[in-house]
């Protein structure tokens, strides 16, 4: 343990601060014939006299009574004996004042091969007066250790105190170095400072550091040390001084707060619950503990986040079910663990129930006895650890967080023989806290990103078909677990006449509420697709859905509701034709599609970009381009070509690299894709839908002029039926029959020339006829007497859906029938 240094240069205090504050005493050497040998600058302060006039002269000067040879004979007596003397004594200061101090005499010492005394003394002050009785025989029972040590740092003197701190006997210190005695106390460090304060007569004060002596082997102290010179008559330095004060108190205090203080950096570093258990584990070894297991309630560990204990919600499972979270040991591979991380385990130290995790307090267990028959009957396998491995002492720690049971937590000693103190509970106490804020904090971040995720995944289409026209691939990539999950989606929307609808957008914000959003964005799309609106007619009113859902949002919030507000979204819908192999498109703020021609040449399709969803105002633009057969036509979200920087056009090219590679299953090009471009997470949703373009060959197809004449009916009807019988389909021909009947008739009826009947044949049978006119049909319900209005009712019945698309010459009225 790194030791806590103060300045060497710290001035000296003015003046004492407690009883037992001897920094300010007046100090000297006196050999046994009274000669003055060494004098201090405390003792300048006390009585006037400076070291040169008093260093070489007689110490009986100073007294300010009659001199008593037999009382100073007894005295120098009873220090031989090594019992040290105290008493009053009237001295005379330089400026002829008599005052009194508290004079203290040491036990005799050799200095430079004559008899010494240390001589100390403190001048009376009416408010000390209550403390005599503490400053009585200061040197022989003070709770600071003191000493004297030569130029060579031998101990030449030392009180009772210093002996008891350090073990060692008075006899066996005298003469010897502290680096032969005592070499468990940082000697080398310690000498080091002597020599320093020998060398530069500057004392150094409150050195705090940290080890082991004799008097107790088994347990750390701590101590505060200050050394200060001693000088002679011509200012020469004859030896040091030091004074020692246990602090482990103390210093045990700021070494748990500096613990708890790492711990909060090292712990909870992300909002992942199996991995903030493993980083308490992993700080509390060595630091703490040799072993360390961490336990958590399978409910905790559950992505749903059910089931977890409440303290005060009434009795839990008699047998707590948890699985092991953290586990880390001062021995390579945790061999003392009987279960390792993810096992189901069952540890409660007997004869403790299942009320420890719930109220109970940490148990600490100084001397673990493997012999104990409640551990032998309950724990046979861990008996068997903990002989193997001699662990012998444990603390554990139930986890708990706002209200919530989470687990236990268990720290076991086995190399470092000391055990563990009831001190040691507080620090165990506070980092298992600590962890199991962390711990919560983890479980209820990773529920609600399950749901968001969860939400997000069944808003998005589970399987995607584009028919005969396409063939389709998707992947999405959900943002890591920091930026939460996003609003982006991807759609495939089949279409009448064979077409298929694709849409890819971006809802702006990470969370439940764009996942919220995205899902009836969605919809919204679907159901304006299935109203047959171009693309640029339905972003507009997709715009005008997001502008009332802001509006919504904000209104809310004017209410006092905790919701975001809803800032608006990026989004690109196309329609591809295969009977025309011409795609049409609109994009609102999104990223363009790419396009990959079958020779594998690479180009983006720059539609007008249009306003992002949700700015109201601005128009959107429609673009129609031709696409080969076997064209690769892909749409994506922003975060596929951001993921490595911000550079669109960077992002793009690289896009486009990966799609030119000759891969033939669109599947794994799309996952190759995504993995290539984005390998690592990214604080952004991805989402990349790939199609294979296909066309509908003539042979799919067959179309007729019909004249504006009733009896047209009759003869495309009939031609209708043999393409039907043609193809296979004659199971249908009557129904086709009359569908064609009834639009043709209504057709020539109602609309406006040129007139056209389509037939195609793909996944289903589809029947149109087109004409100029921009008058919608409607469907009727006609009374048992009406002669008509039965028409499109009869064409519903007998298809499987029906509808009418317009286009820029007019409009189209389809119906579909299901092939057999």
């Amino acid at each position: 343990m790194d030791s806590v240094r103060k300045g060497f240069d710290a001035p000296t205090p003015a003046g004492p601060g407690d009883f037992l504050d001897a920094s300010t005493d007046a100090a000297a050497v006196v050999s046994a014939d009274g000669i003055v040998v060494g004098w201090t600058r405390g003792a300048e302060a006390v009585l006037g006299y400076p070291a040169p006039e008093m260093v070489g002269s007689s110490a009986a000067r100073l007294l300010a009574m009659p001199g008593d040879p037999a009382r100073v004979a007894g005295v120098a007596e009873r220090c031989r004996a090594g019992m040290g003397w105290s008493g009053l004594i009237p001295v005379r200061h330089r400026d002829g004042d008599r005052i009194e101090v508290d004079l203290r005499v040491s036990a005799s010492f050799r200095l430079g091969g004559d008899e010494c005394f240390l001589i100390s003394a403190r001048e009376l002050r009416p408010q000390w007066a209550l403390g005599q009785s503490v400053l009585d025989g200061f040197l022989t029972r003070s709770p600071v250790g003191m000493a004297v040590m030569d130029l060579q740092l031998r101990y030449v003197w030392l009180n009772d105190t210093l002996e008891r701190f350090g073990g060692v006997p008075r006899e066996q210190r005298l003469g010897r170095r502290l680096r032969e005695l005592l070499p468990g106390l940082q000697a080398d460090t310690i000498e080091g400072l002597l020599h320093k304060v020998l060398e530069t007569g500057v004392p150094v004060t409150d050195y705090e550091y940290a080890g082991w002596s004799w008097a107790d082997p088994h347990r750390q102290h701590a101590y505060s040390t200050s050394f200060f010179p001693l000088v002679d008559a011509a200012n020469s330095i004859t030896g040091v001084c030091y004074m020692v004060q246990d602090v482990t108190e103390r210093w045990n205090a700021r070494q748990l707060l500096t613990l708890v203080n790492e711990a909060g950096a090292s712990i909870g570093r992300s909002l992942d619950v199996m991995r903030t258990a493993q980083e308490l584990a992993d700080f509390a070894v060595p630091r703490f503990a040799d072993f360390v297991i961490v336990d958590l309630l399978e409910a905790v560990l559950s992505t749903e986040g059910h089931g977890t204990w409440l303290t005060d919600a009434g009795p839990a499972p008699a047998r707590p079910v948890m699985r092991r979270a953290g586990l880390s040991s001062v021995r390579e591979g945790c061999p003392e663990a009987v279960a390792r991380i993810g096992d189901r385990v069952y540890f409660l130290p007997p004869p403790h129930g299942v009320d420890l995790l719930i109220n109970g307090e940490p148990i600490l267990i100084p001397v673990l006895d493997p012999d104990d028959l409640l551990w032998v009957a309950e724990q046979p396998a861990r008996v068997a650890s903990i002989r193997e491995f001699g662990l012998h002492s444990l603390i554990s720690v139930p986890m708990r967080a706002r209200n919530t049971a989470l687990g236990l937590t268990t720290f076991a000693r086995s190399l470092n023989p000391i055990s563990f103190q009831p001190d040691d509970v507080l620090l165990a106490r506070e980092l298992v806290a600590r962890a199991a804020l962390c711990v919560d904090n983890a479980r209820r971040y990773t529920r609600e990103h399950t749901a968001a995720v969860t939400l997000q995944r069944s808003l998005l289409p589970h399987a995607l078909t584009g028919g005969s026209a396409l063939e389709v691939a998707s992947s999405y990539l959900p943002a890591d677990a920091t930026g939460g999950v996003g609003g982006d989606w991807f759609d495939v929307i089949p279409l009448s006449g064979a077409r298929v609808g694709l849409v890819v957008g971006d809802v702006v914000g990470h969370g439940i509420t764009a996942a919220a959003t995205m899902g009836r964005l969605r919809t919204a799309v679907q159901t304006l697709a299935d109203m047959e609106m171009p693309p640029d007619e339905l972003l507009a009113h997709l715009d005008d859905l997001v502008l009332r859902l802001s509006a919504e949002e904000t209104g809310g919030e004017a209410a006092g509701k905790s919701t975001a507000t809803f800032l608006g979204a990026t989004c690109l819908y196309a329609v591809y034709d295969p009977v025309t192999r011409r795609c049409t498109m609109a994009r609102a703020g999104h990223p363009p599609p790419v396009v990959v021609d079958p020779d594998g040449h690479v180009h983006f399709p720059e539609p007008p970009a249009g306003p992002p969803l949700g700015l109201g105002g601005m128009a959107f633009e429609a673009t129609e381009i031709e696409l080969a057969e076997n064209s690769l036509f892909g749409l994506y979200t922003d975060g596929l070509i951001q993921g490595t920087g911000d550079d669109m056009e960077l992002g793009m090219s690289r896009l486009g690299d990966v799609l030119s590679q000759s891969e033939s299953d669109l599947g794994t090009l799309c996952t190759s894709a995504v993995q290539q471009l984005v390998p690592t997470p990214q604080p952004d949703d991805i989402a990349l839908l790939l199609t294979r373009t296909h066309a509908l060959g003539a042979d799919h197809v067959v179309s007729w002029d019909v004249p504006l004449l009733p009896a047209a009916v009759g003869e495309v009807r009939a031609q209708a039926t043999r393409q039907v019988e043609a193809w296979g389909l004659g199971e249908l021909a009557m129904t086709t029959e009359l569908i064609v009947s009834e639009l043709v008739t209504n057709a020539i009826r109602y609309a406006a020339p040129p007139i056209r009947l389509r037939l195609l044949r793909d996944a289903r049978l589809t029947c149109e006829v087109a004409d100029a006119s921009s008058t919608a049909p409607r469907l009727r319900h006609a009374r048992s007497m009406d002669e008509g209005g039965r028409g499109l009712f009869l064409v519903a019945q007998l298809s499987h859906r029906w509808g009418a698309r317009y286009t820029a010459g007019g409009k189209v009225i389809w119906a579909e029938q299901e092939i057999p």
